[in-house]
């Protein structure tokens, strides 16, 4: 009864293409800040170290979030499921973490024979980094895979651009409280005359599961080398 929703279908589209787009995105844009705080002959590392790691505890709120999404026109757009979380300080860390434990003669190395630093970054510094990508990696697309407030938010009124959680939401709101008007009541009831609320939320914790599960298995072999990344060491 679930898969008969209208709106499953273009949901899951979108929280595809965003798990997707974002977690790509949030790599590189991670990963490249992280090569740069890690190079040690870049003066303003320390400043912008320190600026980064205030964003973990202190933030602008909701309103004013809300203000900055609308004044640069990111409203109703797939932009503003990417943009925001663009760089995240904590996946910055970690992977810069990782980098600083690197042999530096690498780098050297790769200069000798003429490499910039972009092939530097590309060619030496991301194949070694494995690890701390896979972790990163998994963080920002179950992040992205289970946001459903942004859409909410930014994104309610436009139904090519609702996202699979949102739309369950939508689902699980209506089976445990009353319908706003008489036709969405009847439209439910005859979807879910069947079903209990129970056996819904049992469905749709399978169907937002699922797909996190399948990709984990990949991706555990480094995702547990990452999360040692740090830790006392014999």
């Amino acid at each position: 009864m679930i898969f008969t929703y209208s709106g499953l279908i273009t949901g899951f589209k979108i929280s595809v293409l965003r798990t997707v787009i974002g977690t790509a995105a949030g790599l590189i844009s991670g990963s490249m800040l992280a090569y740069t705080l890690a190079r040690s002959d870049f003066q303003a590392r320390k400043f912008i170290s320190a600026f980064l790691a205030v964003t973990m505890y202190v933030s602008g709120g909701l309103i004013p979030g809300f203000i900055l999404m609308k004044d640069l026109h990111l409203i109703n757009t797939f932009a503003v499921y990417i943009l925001p979380g663009l760089v995240s300080a904590f996946n910055v860390f970690v992977i810069r973490s990782f980098i600083d434990g690197l042999p530096y003669a690498l780098q050297e190395s790769a200069k000798l024979d003429g490499a910039n630093d972009f092939t530097i970054y590309w060619r030496v510094i991301l194949p070694l980094c494995k690890p701390a990508l896979a972790t990163v990696a998994l963080f920002l697309a179950v992040g992205q895979w289970n946001s459903w407030f942004d859409t909410y938010l930014f994104n309610g009124s436009n139904e090519s651009l609702t996202t699979l959680q949102y739309e369950l939401m939508k689902i699980l709101q209506s089976t445990t409280t009353s319908a706003t008007n008489a036709q969405d009541a009847a439209n439910m009831a005859q979807r879910m005359a069947q079903v209990s609320p129970e056996s819904v939320k049992m469905a749709i914790t399978i169907i937002v599961t699922v797909p996190i599960l399948i990709v984990y298995p990949f991706l555990q072999k480094y995702f547990v080398k990452g999360m040692t990344l740090g830790a006392v060491k014999s």
